[in-house]
């Protein structure tokens, strides 16, 4: 009995080996969690019968340390939470590796190729339906300027200028000129001259020029109180309007809110056109809030997708697979999907992963305390041996 005992000692410990040798060997693999072996005894009836490894415990709530990578499409979880990818059967796996990148279809794929589950962009404030995650690789058309906001100082100590004597060839006959720029639907860029006179204590006349034509038109009057502040009523320019070849009309205005008219220096603090020129797509990286953002040359940036991160009722029993992976069963549970810092779902470190849980020191000590077990188990097997071999030799 005591042989068949000693036995069962060796072969639970064998698996324990086993168990302690994986942790060990994925110490430095991103993502790893590492797993416990657990003893329990064997009886035949109420006769102890020996031991065996009853079962496995994922440590799976422990977190492994973070490593810095400053790679715009790493991403570490710091807390709950799977990325969750599809692979080409259909099969969805989870994983704590967040290595993306974008593959020849123009999809977002972790490490090992599967394709990112996460929401489409977001419309009216609703996020899209949940699937694989396209990155818009070509060009961005156009878009055409209909507003510029325009903010600044003008100076309460310019001298009074006559607007019948502007001319926008002679500087003394203005205080300030300022450019901005706008774009027609075709993405072409057009110069707008903005050019500024204080026509009385409380009145600041502007002209416009187009593409450096001649201003044509009446112009514009800010007013402002005895505080220096713009009237609400002049905080709106009027509708300038250019006609290029090709393009559709352009027509666009001036949004002067939060222009003053203090003394000191002139100053200009915004000056922002709402439209772009086309541009071709250059990167993309991903959030610290998990949207997915594309670049474009145009230096434009578009939110096409966020990735989703599942949490499980009962994440210890998931069932681990290759390449640093889960799938669930019905143990598990079903996953349930939100956007990281979302519910239950950690937020995300953005240029890091997630490195092994695996404490190697502890790893060293449970494989010379399972060294020693070992021996144990192997003194009894060769104590049981020399007593039978005392016994057969006495009869």
């Amino acid at each position: 009995m005591s042989f068949n005992i000693a036995l069962s000692g060796i072969q639970a410990i064998n698996e324990q080996l086993n168990t302690l040798s994986n942790n060990i060997a994925n110490a430095g693999t991103y993502g790893f969690k590492g797993s416990r072996a657990n003893f329990s005894s064997v009886y035949a009836g109420d006769q102890a019968n020996g031991v065996q490894v009853g079962s496995l415990t994922q440590d799976i709530g422990k977190n492994g340390s973070l490593q810095t990578t400053g790679r715009g499409l790493d991403a570490a979880i710091l807390g709950r939470g799977f990325f969750t990818s599809r692979d080409a059967q259909g099969v969805v796996s989870y994983s704590r590796v967040g290595i993306f990148n974008t593959n020849a279809d123009g999809f977002l794929v972790d490490a090992t190729g599967k394709r990112v589950q996460g929401y489409g962009p977001t419309v009216n404030g609703v996020l899209g339906a949940m699937g694989d995650i396209a990155i818009p690789t070509g060009q961005i058309p156009a878009v055409a300027t209909t507003d510029i906001a325009y903010a600044g100082n003008m100076s309460n100590d310019w001298p009074t200028k006559d607007a019948a004597d502007f001319d926008y060839l002679d500087a003394n006959t203005y205080s300030m000129v300022k450019q901005s720029v706008v774009y027609d639907s075709l993405g072409t860029q057009h110069t707008v001259s903005q050019y500024f006179m204080k026509s009385d204590d409380d009145t600041v006349s502007v002209m416009y020029s187009l593409d450096g034509a001649e201003p044509a038109g009446a112009g514009f009057e800010l007013q402002f109180d005895g505080n220096g502040r713009i009237l609400e009523t002049t905080t709106t320019g009027p509708d300038l309007p250019i006609t290029a070849p090709g393009a559709e009309p352009l027509v666009f205005n001036f949004d002067y809110a939060n222009t003053t008219k203090f003394g000191g220096a002139a100053t200009n603090t915004t000056n922002r056109p709402n439209g772009y020129a086309s541009g071709t797509f250059v990167g993309v990286e991903m959030a610290e809030n998990g949207s997915i953002v594309a670049k474009y040359s145009n230096e434009q940036q578009q939110v096409v997708g966020t990735v989703a991160l599942a949490t499980f009722p009962d994440e210890g029993s998931l069932v681990p697979s290759s390449d640093t992976t889960w799938v669930a069963n019905a143990n598990s549970g079903a996953p349930l999907y939100s956007t990281p810092g979302v519910g239950l779902a950690a937020k995300l470190s953005k240029g890091a992963l997630e490195g092994s849980n695996v404490d190697i020191t502890a790893e060293l000590v449970g494989l010379m305390t399972s060294q020693r077990n070992y021996q144990a188990n192997s003194k009894v097997i060769t104590a049981e041996n020399q007593m039978m071999q005392a016994l057969m030799q006495a009869l």
